[in-house]
């Protein structure tokens, strides 16, 4: 059964229009909000049964690099879910949604939670950022793990084992950012200099995308 809520949105007719309403004793349904309300508004007390959106359980494909398992998740009737919207699940994890599916097998960008069969997501807890290091004649491909949340700005300095990394662009899911921040959750991909270097970077696996050394931004 449903918690019965402590607020709801609710259309009051006093003030014509939608607004914050406290519920002072209330019984759930499957769709209905059975109660006593007052409104935040106009103070307006009054008794009655409220039509709310229904909770409906769909199926979660969770990705974790190479793992994938399943699980479920509760959304109300009238959501509208996208790709790339962000959730959690009921045991904490952090999820970015890669895909949703309908009952007739169909994949869509966009979906009423109505019409959603299985949500397919990735773990977004930690981030693995590619990051592209030029040391003058070659470019490496490194990786740096950071929260969704993280900001990454140019110019500033990121330090791996043996040397430093000067950041001077970053590669968003729009647009190049020569100049500015962006956060970890657009991030495609993160191009730098070696700044300092302690020993040769002999370890690192050359960057496939760049064959000669120069920076396709492009990519």
């Amino acid at each position: 059964m449903r918690e019965v809520p402590e607020i709801i949105y609710y259309e009051c007719p006093d003030c014509e229009g939608f607004t914050n309403h406290e519920v002072l004793k209330g019984q759930m349904g499957r769709a209905t909000l059975m109660g006593t309300f007052r409104c935040e508004e106009c103070g307006r007390v009054f008794s009655g049964t409220i039509q709310i959106p229904e909770i409906l359980k769909v199926g979660v494909n969770i990705s974790d690099g190479p793992v994938t398992e399943s699980a479920s998740t509760e959304i109300e009737s009238d959501d509208l879910l996208a790709v790339d919207d962000e959730f959690f699940l009921d045991d904490g994890r952090r999820v970015r949604i890669t895909a949703l599916e309908s009952s007739d097998g169909r994949r869509s960008r966009k979906m009423p939670a109505k019409d959603i069969k299985l949500i397919w997501v990735k773990q977004y807890d930690v981030l693995s950022i590619k990051v592209s290091v030029n040391d003058g004649k070659r470019t490496y491909s490194v990786r740096v793990e950071a929260e969704p949340d993280d900001e990454f700005l140019v110019g500033m300095t990121l330090t791996f084992e043996g040397f430093d990394c000067l950041v001077h662009a970053i590669k968003a899911r729009t647009r190049l950012v020569r100049r500015g921040s962006v956060e970890a959750r657009d991030i495609v991909r993160v191009y730098g200099k070696i700044r300092r270097k302690t020993h040769q970077v002999l370890d690192l696996e050359e960057d496939d995308d760049f064959v000669d050394g120069s920076v396709d931004f492009d990519e």
